[in-house]
């Protein structure tokens, strides 16, 4: 995959949260919960597109770094939400599974800079 298809991944993720989001009953759970999980799963792709312009390889990594970070932390609140709202657990399952690949991508990417520190932006 390269940068260009990441990049409109991400954004689709945080356009498809939005989206699913304002889907859900208005209540009191739903609005605390939709404000942390909006706050990180619209971070994974800002952080991602901050890494692809990054100053350094220390800016790229650290950059990149945060968006493995982001998006653990959104699987964290999506799965909050989805014992919360089961009858949204289908929309909201499909988004913990886009968050864990990006998991799984920026863990990989991540790991990569720390076994090879001299070549971080050309990871992806």
């Amino acid at each position: 995959m390269d940068r260009g298809e990441l990049e409109r991944r991400t954004l689709e993720f945080s356009v498809k949260l939005v989206k699913t989001l304002k889907s859900l009953p208005k209540n009191l759970i739903n609005y605390k919960l939709s404000g942390q999980v909006i706050d990180s799963g619209t971070s994974i792709g800002a952080n991602y597109r901050e890494a692809n312009g990054a100053e350094s390889k220390k800016d790229f990594k650290h950059k990149i770094s945060l968006s493995f970070k982001e998006s653990r932390e959104t699987k964290y609140w999506l799965s909050i939400l989805k014992a919360a709202n089961p009858e949204h657990n289908s929309d909201l399952q499909m988004l913990w599974s886009e968050a864990d690949e990006f998991a799984r991508i920026f863990g990989t990417i991540v790991s990569s800079c720390n076994k090879n520190p001299d070549n971080q932006q050309s990871q992806i």
